[in-house]
């Protein structure tokens, strides 16, 4: 592990390109010169039109104080040039000397570099540059050493992609180049341990698309290598043993169970008892009274050694080390401590809870928390935790630095019947984090999908790592909270000024293969489609829907994300839709059916569409609105004369086929099949969201979510295809 230490030191420009030369970085041809005759003589060698600049080891920003001249035509322009510049100089510049240089023209600049982020170390850095690249604001970053697919991925994350294309009448901007400029500095970083930060700005587009470099700027800073490993310094028992007692115990004990219904003890022993936990229950209380039917023992002396391997505390802080140590008499091998009082409450609470962690390791023990609030396990029907709500059982698992953001997804879980096989709040997490979780999730056959939400990095090297490893064999969907500035900034650089946290962590993201999501509901979302949709195998979709407006703003939304692709329906396609819709169907892509939906057309054309091979996914819309009508009949005051009852069950009907035959033609071809309905949150009896639900899948509350779910799953899918 590199270990960077306060000891600035900041290269002139010549210096900078000195150094960053031999890993085939684009520089402009350039001179140093160090009087107004040199200058001169290097322009004519040169050659005309030139620029002059000011360089010297203690200036930095030489454009922010007029210390550049651009586009110098002839001698006597240099000249004249130099003499202005050298008025401008200050004592405190020190030695100075002239930089004379090729006058590079093009109508596109761009930004690349290297900042130092304090927790994932070294990043790349590739943006939209010149003198607004700081307000246009538009950069990405990737962890080095920087893998090619990481740098395409930079290039296609940048928000202006048409200064990527043909621009101006000038040539598209040379990827190779581009590459080229990226791996030259992940290099240059190999090679040189105690690089800070790099900034190379501007890096100018030619008409030809290639990209020269017409300045440059290095930190440096002092380095020293660790000799101890995160895990030495913090041990940690993370055996599948540990995990498997926290997860998927025999047998649990609550700890400081109550007899009064307001309390974590009573609370937390009513939800293990309320979801029909299939292991052994033991509690204890003080006074041995019986808890919901449960006799409790008055100490942990009394419980049988090796009857239960998971305890979950409700006790006060002060009584937990005692605690333990009779937990590890008895066999237990992982904790779960609900209780407050540590880093949370001050300076005195941080002592306690390192010695809570010292005391743990030294049993090896496993503790979860403090200060959390549970844990659930639908494998083993645990719902060992403080709060409401036990979801249904499915692929998705939770690890969370916020315990309110566990009951949000179990809430999330429970509405759209996309079920949780793991969750688990972290709390305080003084000893297990959330990356020691998702390792464990990584192996674990009950999950399917990783959901994580961090607001805190401790350590970016694990994170990483663990990010890593499960994106490589399932899907991890993150929520990052607390996204504020940096840190990191390298004062001086333009690159540290644009490297916010909140880019940092996209960029570790991107490397990675995690996705990251902004808001709980969509990453819920995401999550959903993953657990229960194949991953696709492209990113061309049709849009399917029984009215137009919902299919147009679904359109849109696919447009305006640039990862989908609305593929022009093929002539045989177009052709066997034609055969089953009315004349006035919309023959294009949203595909309306312009109210053609009788009996067996709607699971037809989804049958269709959906297998063939130009299509990679589907995206439907419409189910519910004939359930929706047929709910106003049923509630009306002419139910169920005039034949409404037939219709009812007509409509109803209709709307459960439509959800089914989305189901059978998704898993006959093995792609995705979305729908799409507002009634999923509106009215989610009705048939048609409620048979989405009853086939396992999730109900989008709109196209929209749809689509971006979808895109996500594109995403992921690509990032497996480059890592296969």
């Amino acid at each position: 592990m590199l270990v960077f230490v306060p000891s600035t030191e900041t290269l002139s420009e010549e210096a900078s390109k000195r150094l960053l030369s031999p890993f085939g970085l684009p520089f402009a041809v350039e001179r140093i010169a160090l009087t107004i005759d040199d200058a001169c003589a290097a322009a004519n060698s040169i050659g005309y039109p030139v620029v002059v600049k000011v360089s010297g080891d203690t200036i930095a920003h030489k454009t922010e104080r007029g210390l550049v001249r651009l586009r110098l035509a002839d001698e006597e322009a240099v000249r004249n040039a130099c003499n202005d510049l050298l008025g401008r100089v200050t004592a405190a510049d020190g030695q100075v000397s002239f930089l004379v240089a090729q006058m590079v023209s093009g109508n596109r600049e761009f930004i690349a570099g290297v900042i130092t982020d304090p927790q994932f170390g070294r990043m790349a850095v590739l943006g939209v540059g010149g003198v607004l690249a700081e307000a246009i604001d538009d950069v990405a970053l990737s962890p080095l050493p920087l893998k090619e697919r990481d740098a395409l991925s930079m290039m296609k994350s940048l928000r202006h992609q048409k200064m990527l294309g043909e621009f101006r009448g000038e040539a598209a901007l040379d990827a190779r180049s581009v590459l080229s400029v990226l791996n030259g500095l992940s290099a240059a970083c190999d090679a040189n341990p105690d690089i800070y930060s790099i900034d190379i700005n501007p890096l100018i587009v030619t008409a030809s698309g290639e990209l020269v470099a017409v300045d440059a700027l290095v930190e440096l800073h002092k380095v020293r290598s660790s000799t101890k490993s995160f895990e030495d310094q913090h041990p940690v028992a993370r055996s599948n043993r540990h995990f498997d007692a926290l997860f998927n115990p025999n047998g649990v004990v609550i700890v400081g169970a109550s007899s009064h219904p307001g309390k974590f003890g009573f609370v937390s022993l009513h939800n293990l008892l309320a979801n029909e936990y299939k292991g052994s229950i033991f509690a204890t209380n003080l006074q041995g009274e019986e808890v919901l039917g449960v006799q409790t023992l008055k100490s942990l002396d009394d419980l049988p050694t090796g009857s239960a391997d998971l305890a979950f505390f409700c006790t006060p802080a002060a009584a937990n080390e005692d605690l333990l140590r009779q937990c590890s008499e008895k066999g237990i091998s992982s904790v779960f401590i609900s209780s407050a009082g540590y880093r949370e409450s001050g300076e005195a609470g941080e002592h306690a809870e390192q010695g809570l962690v010292s005391l743990a390791n030294s049993l090896d023990i496993l503790i979860a928390g403090p200060n959390g609030q549970g844990v659930v396990s639908t494998p083993r029907s645990l719902c060992c935790q403080i709060v409401a709500p036990y979801p249904p059982s499915g692929g998705i698992s939770v690890a969370s630095q916020s315990g309110n953001f566990v009951s949000s997804f179990l809430n999330y879980s429970r509405q759209t019947g996309v079920g949780i096989a793991r969750a688990v709040s972290a709390g305080n997490a003084a000893q297990v984090r959330v990356e020691d979780y998702l390792d464990w999730y990584t192996t674990d056959d009950s999950t399917r999908v990783g959901l994580a939400y961090i607001e805190h990095v401790s350590n970016g090297d694990r994170l990483k790592s663990a990010m890593t490893k499960m994106s490589e064999r399932k899907p991890l969907v993150v929520v990052k909270g607390g996204a504020t500035t940096a840190g990191s900034k390298a004062a001086s650089s333009h690159t540290g000024a644009l490297a916010s946290d909140d880019k940092v962590f996209d960029g570790v993201c991107r490397a990675t293969g995690a996705i990251r999501v902004d808001d709980i509901e969509r990453a819920f979302d995401v999550a959903a489609s993953f657990s229960t949709q194949p991953l696709p195998r492209g990113n061309r979709v049709v849009v399917l829907t029984t009215v137009g407006g919902w299919g147009v703003v679904t359109a849109d939304a696919i447009a305006r994300d640039g990862v989908l692709d609305l593929v022009d329906l093929p002539d045989d396609l177009m052709a066997q839709l034609g055969d089953l819709l009315p004349p006035r169907w919309s023959r294009n892509n949203p595909i309306d059916c312009a109210g053609g939906e009788t009996r067996d057309t709607i699971p037809q054309i989804m049958d269709i569409v959906t297998g063939h091979d130009q299509v990679d996914a589907v995206i439907f819309l419409g189910i519910g609105i004939q359930s929706n009508q047929a709910r106003l009949m049923r509630e009306g005051s002419f139910y169920p004369d005039f034949g409404l009852e037939r219709i009812v069950q007509y409509h109803n009907r209709q709307d459960e086929r439509y959800a089914i035959a989305a189901h059978e033609a998704s898993q006959k071809y093995l792609k995705p099949v979305l729908i799409a309905t507002e009634l999923a949150v509106a009215d989610p009896s009705n048939p048609g969201p409620a048979t989405v639900r009853d086939t396992g899948r999730l109900c989008y509350a709109s196209g929209s979510r749809a689509a971006y779910a979808l895109a996500q799953m594109v995403k992921y899918s690509n990032y497996r295809a480059s890592v296969s």
